[in-house]
């Protein structure tokens, strides 16, 4: 879909308005707390929504065109009858309706999802989810630059506007069918828990002969447990394998993660939101199938 088929949102108007404010997209960027290219893609949505352009860029910035002026002064009244509409509407319905997206790892959503999620379905017709699998790190940036309502996320990176409920701890280390070390190493060479845990173990002087890669945990765990390498896994996903998969002998490395709540609390002030909020708190690992 091009960029001027794509319809503009409220927060396409906020970004906007803070550029306008600033007189600097980087500037802006920093203070929103989002990606300089997810801020220029917004502008640009708006000057082909609009067919003008809004911005002059200059050496020391940008200056807003007659047209961008005009928008900005309108834009402001318009956030301003907007988040009084949410406002009035969000205190007559305090249950959960509509569409939020959850971000996640695909292995978070599959272990940790499936216990709360259909109850929370079940509980609240209106509710619609969109689940979005990324690595942690990419969905904490989506969270920032307010394009997931919320995240499930393994070590989160600390932000001003983001709020970090901490769910459970886990530990991940290296896992196998024997007590030792195998000569074939399996893990998902994009986590860097996977990528520290290999380096501490060639520092140490066993090196691996062979490696074999892929992004999702649970078929490597599922190899690792019918004898095909060592695995770097979370203990979670490690302890449901079966045949049961084992830590080898030795003072193997290991990172311990925090799995957390993250949403924007500028963004999520609505009491359905609220409500959203207190069932996530309580999502756990689901028990073996």
């Amino acid at each position: 879909m091009s960029i001027q088929q794509r319809h503009i949102g409220a927060n396409d108007l906020s970004y906007f308005l803070e550029v306008s404010t600033v007189g600097s997209i980087t500037r802006a960027a920093e203070r929103l707390g989002i990606r300089q290219p997810t801020l220029s893609v917004a502008i640009q949505r708006l000057e082909a929504r609009f067919g003008t352009e809004l911005l002059i860029r200059n050496k020391s910035g940008v200056e807003l065109t007659r047209a961008g002026r005009q928008l900005a002064t309108r834009a402001r009244a318009f956030l301003t009858e907007w988040q009084n509409l949410e406002l009035d509407v969000s205190r007559h319905d305090d249950e959960p309706r509509g569409r939020f997206t959850i971000g996640c790892h695909v292995s978070i959503a599959a272990h940790w999802l499936p216990g709360t999620l259909p109850s929370m379905l079940s509980k609240w017709p209106g509710l619609e989810l969109q689940l979005v699998h990324e690595l942690s790190r990419k969905v904490n940036d989506l969270v920032v630059s307010h394009e997931l309502d919320f995240g499930i996320v393994v070590n989160p990176v600390r932000h001003p506007d983001l709020v970090v409920i901490e769910l459970a701890k886990d530990v991940f280390t290296a896992w196998d069918r024997t007590n030792a070390l195998s000569d074939t190493v399996l893990y998902d060479p994009n986590l860097l828990q996977a990528q520290s845990i290999l380096a501490r173990i060639q520092r140490r002087g066993f090196s691996f002969k062979r490696s074999v890669t892929s992004s999702s945990l649970e078929v490597l765990a599922r190899l690792a447990a019918q004898g095909g390498g060592t695995a770097l896994l979370p203990t979670h996903l490690a302890a449901q394998a079966r045949p049961v998969l084992r830590i080898p002998r030795g003072d193997q490395p290991s990172v311990v993660d925090s799995v957390c709540l993250v949403y924007r609390a500028d963004a999520q002030r609505s009491p359905a939101a609220r409500a959203l909020v207190a069932a996530l708190k309580h999502v756990t690992p689901s028990s073996r199938r």
